[in-house]
């Protein structure tokens, strides 16, 4: 609907009735006389003007509401678009966790492995020592698995919108593979 033409339409309508009353607003000649009943011309003028003045009405109102759906919608999708970049730094935080753990996982395999070497290729070395290695490569294992054991956390936490990410067991393999590589070391120096 163009308002532009209603707002015209309207205030020609509305000049032509001030016009109207101005004329009608001269002094009556005779002091007495009551003031005439309106025309039909009046009536006519007074039932377009309440015509124009409700469909104006109406008009405002649909046109509030629908800014009311579009501010609904917009408010909408921004409580959407806020929620899916949650969800996306939630992610990522996720894969940057699960990166560092399968890193220790590795280290903590690696670990075990050459715990092992060790013990195999330096059999000729005291118990002590190969009490040492075997702790080690314990210790590897250890890391290994408590590194598996973030990583699943970690799913959960993705899944979980409300829940913030606290892996123990991330730092426990860390821990866990620093002293087996520290314990190997030991080892190598007996």
């Amino acid at each position: 609907m163009n308002f532009g033409k209603v707002f015209k339409v309207f205030d020609t309508f509305m000049s032509v009735l001030d016009a109207t009353k101005e004329e009608s607003k001269e002094p009556p000649k005779s002091g007495d006389r009551p003031t005439p009943a309106p025309s039909l011309a009046d009536q006519v003028e007074m039932r377009l003007t309440n015509v124009v003045i409700s469909a104006l009405k109406e008009a405002f109102n649909r046109d509030e509401a629908r800014l009311e759906l579009e501010r609904a919608q917009l408010e909408e999708q921004r409580r959407r678009a806020e929620h899916t970049m949650r969800m996306e730094l939630r992610k990522q935080t996720a894969e940057r966790e699960i990166s560092r753990l399968r890193l220790l996982g590795v280290a903590g395999m690696i670990g075990w492995i050459a715990s092992v070497l060790l013990l195999v290729m330096r059999r000729d070395v005291s118990h002590v020592t190969q009490g040492l290695l075997i702790a080690a490569a314990m210790l590897s294992l250890c890391s290994l698995g408590s590194a598996f054991i973030a990583q699943a956390r970690i799913s959960a936490y993705v899944l979980d919108n409300d829940r913030p990410l606290d892996t123990m067991a991330g730092p426990l393999s860390l821990s866990l593979l620093l002293v087996a590589l520290a314990v190997t070391a030991v080892s190598l120096l007996l």
